[in-house]
């Protein structure tokens, strides 16, 4: 007599997990460290000024007043970037039952929401973007932050090099010198690696509690300049690093994030998932960008 077996069975139940796994990182640092300002223009400006240098200033008693010749402030402007992502769901896929969400609109709403904000991300640090006017044809660009940062600091003599302490240190003294206070070292993965040696350089001791846990990783730099949290950022342009007050970076909002149904076409919902967003340095000469890194 042959033996029956679960080869042999029909209609068996199947076995799927209710936990569906996606390790996608979700983290958009710039963003998070940005306040939030309303706009109400595509195109919007903002005024930054910057005293004279300072210079002996010595009078004779009695002497008459010598006007000088006062600067003026400089206008500077962004324009908004709209970001949209659409899916198409069918009325079935809302329907039947589905491992690991309720409803498939739902799920995927949330999805969507989490790339387009990695897109807001890229557009700020992501790439050098320059702005893009727009037209009834063609889509517009904000200025990414990267190029709203005019003090530069050359990683190695206008040549592709990577990063270094002696290239920090630099950076750090240029923008006190400039009058910047900033506070955050934001970097790409990579880089990550390059500041935790630095604190295996000769003469420089690290303390290890007792007990069997190893510390290398530079949370916090100390420069003579100032403390620099260090962060990383997945989407950081690989070319740069940045040296930054937080506070001196806004992100500017015409629309807020929202999500639109569309018209029915058919036996299917259309979700419109959109936002009208960009950004500002309040002033171009705070803050300092290490170039050319590879």
């Amino acid at each position: 007599m042959a033996t029956f077996t679960t080869y042999n069975s029909i209609a068996m139940k199947e076995d799927v997990s209710d936990i569906i796994t996606d390790i996608t990182p979700t983290d958009t640092p710039m963003s998070t460290m940005m306040k939030s300002e309303k706009v109400s223009a595509r195109t919007f400006s903002f005024l930054e000024d910057s005293l004279r240098a300072a210079a002996a200033n010595f009078k004779v008693e009695g002497a008459a007043a010598a006007p000088i010749t006062l600067g003026n402030v400089t206008e500077r402007s962004n324009t908004t970037q709209i970001l949209e992502e659409s899916f198409v769901i069918s009325a079935t896929s809302d329907a039947v039952a589905t491992h690991g969400r309720a409803k498939e609109t739902a799920y995927q709403l949330g999805r969507t929401l989490k790339a387009i904000k990695r897109d807001l991300e890229f557009a700020y640090v992501g790439a050098a973007q320059a702005t893009v006017v727009g037209s009834a044809s063609a889509g517009r660009k904000m200025t990414s932050l990267i190029n709203q940062i005019s003090t530069a600091v050359d990683s190695g003599s206008n040549s592709t090099d990577a990063l270094t302490e002696a290239k920090l240190l630099v950076a750090g003294q240029t923008a006190y010198t400039n009058g910047s206070s900033p506070t955050v070292l934001m970097i790409k993965p990579a880089d990550s690696l390059i500041v935790a040696s630095m604190a295996a350089v000769s003469g420089r001791n690290r303390e290890i509690a007792q007990g069997k846990t190893l510390v290398n990783v530079v949370d916090l730099y100390v420069s003579p300049f100032g403390q620099y949290k260090v962060v990383l950022n997945r989407h950081m342009l690989a070319t740069v690093a940045l040296l930054i007050d937080p506070t001196m970076f806004k992100q500017c909002v015409l629309r807020p994030f929202s999500r639109t149904l569309l018209a029915k076409t058919g036996d299917a919902d259309t979700h419109m998932v959109i936002g009208e967003y960009s950004c500002k340095h309040t002033n171009f000469g705070d803050s300092v960008k290490i170039t050319n890194l590879t």
